[in-house]
């Protein structure tokens, strides 16, 4: 296949007929009349086109040498070099794997022939996955560069929508908070996706919620270019069923061109840009394309597809249909246009043989270094940088009171968004109610709708938006409503926002903080989504921070720390607070207080990994955290009634644990329990035993969990979730061995 579009190409413009002598027109003339893409421009545009389409060759000529890993191509998109084209070179762009023509038309209009030239040898260096890819250092091959304004995404499917509209989302805070901008102010945010992503649930959500903010009368500039060929690897998509779905939809404009003639895509791209840049609302560019030597070069195109078919599409090449549009303006003849393809077919070969060779990373320590933890210094200088407020948010709480969990985070909000101008929370419910549970009660009141409010009812459209937010130079703080609802969305977390600077070699970062209300234990409310102890889907992310306090002072205090570690290193911090201990005072008895705390000092800081340890006993170490700490401190009271000796250690971070303590504490007395409330299988408990097994703790260990079960509604969940009963009575039997 990939020699049959390389003969049809040569073929096809070998038959065309130059027209009358003296045609060619002015460099700055249209290339077709009524058209605002001129001459000169006409050239930069196919020369893209051109490289693109010799990248796609040269990658599937490695892959067969055994020299290349990567041959998904962009071969019948590349009309998307007009796109790039109509745009400013400063514009954010989240590219679809097909829009390679984009990627070096983008190069170009930076740095001219040069840049061409740079971005050929780049792409070609993330094809052979050389660690001298000046974006992702081998890890993936990925369109991305900071100084071409491209923000790099993997072989998505449809997952970096969210983030785009997060992207263009924060366009239009920047200005409102005082904040540098990364980008121009009045940029257009381009993302571009395929047909078969225009169906994912994901591309629906971010569209929607696009759709919805523009609506809303909220600026949204953003342009969406569906790249469509029809297909989705195998899978033909409904002709017509595109622009169904998408045209004459409120809060949306529509626009279709067909990316065979690329002075009309340009021209289209050109109107849809101006009008997003304009208007600041977004713009659906549906840009009907043909795909081109099958999905990659693994794909076997004609198990699925008849020749008629497949020839049908060679005959719709774009390249082609820009080379005529070249012969018939006067710009060039077929003799011309075979001379400029081959002398790039020869430019880009020599590139791939040149990079063919490269150093490909060879150590594990090399390919992790962008997944390094946060810097302790940085983390604790930029935790010392935001001075605590002396009063918070004084609709919930006395500025001297011992304060609840829930008083003590809606104070560290109200602290972070007073002297961190850059810092939004958002979330559902959060605005003028203030959360379900009052967490965020009187923050929009004080701060006001730019700052706190209320998303639409969509977790993945919410992490979108703080992945793009983070990434745009803000620090969103995002609430996800409860443990359960996050698994609705946990791609954005897991598949973006933590994967951006491991294929970035940790150019780009999207610093964020997600508060989550987690955890079981309410009394009168829940039932499975309202009361979820799953978090193994957080603890195998790599380079994620998972925080987990239990106490008033400790979820202020950790909250600052991840709100600081977001700032300094750029990292992604998840907290989870345990819905069960929000407004919870007493600890032992009604009345005694001893669970509520007071605000931490401006000095106090939790760092990253460390945990907290309660009591002094030798006969026994119980380790814990969340709700956990609760039931262990009161198991730890009546064991002390019954002769045991027992001290208590809260993990308080789940990422990374805080190994050092752990092992501290275990070796002081020799016998280790985990009580956690998460499930058996899957749950905390087996990384912390884990942890200890290869430390060479030689002690004794055991662990309590809850079931491996949902939470059921009312009084059933005790008998699922792990007790204060059962951590007495694995304490005695472990002391007794």
């Amino acid at each position: 296949m990939a020699e049959s579009i390389d003969e049809q190409f040569v073929e096809t413009v070998g038959a065309m007929v130059s027209p009358t002598p003296g045609r060619s027109p002015a460099p700055t003339a249209p290339v077709r009349e009524g058209s605002a893409l001129t001459a000169a421009r006409c050239l930069e545009l196919f020369d893209a086109q051109l490289g693109s389409r010799h990248l796609d060759l040269a990658a599937r000529e490695l892959r067969a040498r055994g020299q290349g890993y990567y041959t998904i191509g962009s071969a019948g998109h590349e009309s998307n070099a007009a796109v790039a084209g109509a745009l400013r070179p400063t514009d954010p762009a989240l590219l679809h794997y097909r829009s390679g023509a984009f990627f070096l038309e983008r190069a170009r209009q930076v740095g001219g022939e040069a840049g061409l030239h740079d971005a050929l040898r780049d792409v070609l260096l993330g094809v052979v996955a050389a660690a001298a890819d000046p974006i992702s250092g081998g890890r993936h091959k990925v369109f991305g560069r900071e100084d071409l304004a491209v923000i790099p995404q993997t072989s998505t499917v449809a997952s970096h929508l969210p983030r785009a509209v997060g992207v263009a989302f924060a366009l239009g805070r920047v200005p409102r908070l005082g904040v540098v901008p990364r980008w121009p102010v009045d940029s257009v945010v381009v993302c571009s996706f395929g047909d078969a992503s225009a169906n994912h649930s994901t591309a629906v959500g971010a569209i929607n919620t696009a759709a919805n903010t523009a609506f809303r009368g909220l600026p949204m500039p953003l342009l969406l270019v569906c790249e469509d060929n029809g297909l989705g690897i195998s899978v033909p998509t409904p002709p017509g069923w595109v622009e169904a779905a998408y045209s004459g939809r409120a809060g949306l404009e529509y626009l279709a061109v067909d990316g065979a003639d690329l002075a009309g895509t340009f021209d289209a791209a050109r109107y849809a840009a101006g009008r997003v840049r304009g208007r600041r609302r977004p713009v659906f560019l549906h840009l009907r394309t043909v795909r081109l030597m099958g999905h990659a070069g693994s794909d076997v195109e004609s198990a699925y597809r008849t020749p008629a078919e497949i020839g049908a599409d060679e005959r719709r090449d774009p390249l082609s249909a820009a080379a005529r549009l070249l012969v018939e303006s006067g710009l060039l003849t077929p003799a011309e246009v075979l001379d400029r393809y081959r002398l790039m077919r020869s430019r880009v070969r020599a590139l791939a043989d040149e990079v063919a060779g490269e150093p490909r990373l060879l150590t594990a320590a090399a390919v992790t270094a962008p997944l390094a933890p946060p810097d302790p210094g940085a983390v604790a200088a930029a935790v010392d940088s935001v001075r605590r407020s002396s009063s918070g948010a004084e609709e919930l709480v006395e500025p001297a009171a011992s304060l609840t969990v829930a008083q003590a985070i809606n104070r560290a909000l109200g602290d972070i968004l007073a002297h961190c101008r850059e810092a939004l929370v958002f979330g559902e419910d959060v605005g003028r109610k203030g959360g379900v549970y009052g967490v965020t009660r009187g923050l929009a009141a004080r701060f006001g709708a730019a700052r706190v409010f209320d998303t639409v009812l969509d977790e993945q459209a919410i992490l979108g938006l703080a992945a793009g937010a983070g990434l745009s130079g803000l620090l969103p703080i995002a609430e996800i409503q409860y443990l359960a609802y996050l698994h609705n969305a946990e791609d954005q977390i897991r598949g973006e926002a933590a994967t951006l600077a491991f294929f970035s070699d940790g150019r780009y970062r999207n610093p964020m903080v997600v508060r989550v209300a987690a955890y079981g234990y309410q009394k009168g409310f829940g039932g499975h989504f309202h009361n979820d102890d799953a978090v193994a889907v957080l603890r195998d992310i790599p380079g994620i921070v998972v925080a987990s306090p239990a106490r008033p002072d400790d979820a202020a205090a950790m909250l600052h720390t991840c709100t600081a570690a977001a700032r300094a290193s750029g990292a992604v911090c998840v907290v989870l607070e345990p819905i069960a201990r929000y407004h919870t005072r007493d600890l032992y008895e009604p009345g005694d207080g001893q669970w509520s705390a007071p605000y931490p000092p401006a000095s106090s800081h939790v760092p990253i990994g460390r945990g907290r340890t309660y009591g002094s006993g030798r006969d026994l170490t119980i380790a814990t955290f969340g709700n956990g700490l609760f039931l262990s401190l009161r198991a730890a009271r009546r064991l002390q009634r019954r002769g045991v000796e027992a001290r208590v250690l809260d993990l308080r971070w789940l990422i990374p644990l805080p190994v050092e303590d752990l092992l501290r504490e275990a070796s002081a007395t020799g016998r280790v329990l985990v009580a956690d409330e998460t499930r058996r299988s899957g749950g905390v408990s087996e990384g912390v035993l884990a942890a200890l097994v290869d430390h060479g703790f030689a002690g004794a260990m055991d662990r309590v969990a809850s079931a491996d079960s949902f939470v059921p509604l009312g009084d059933a969940a005790r008998l699922v979730l792990l007790s204060e009963d059962e951590i007495v009575d694995a304490a005695e039997a472990l002391v007794r061995r």
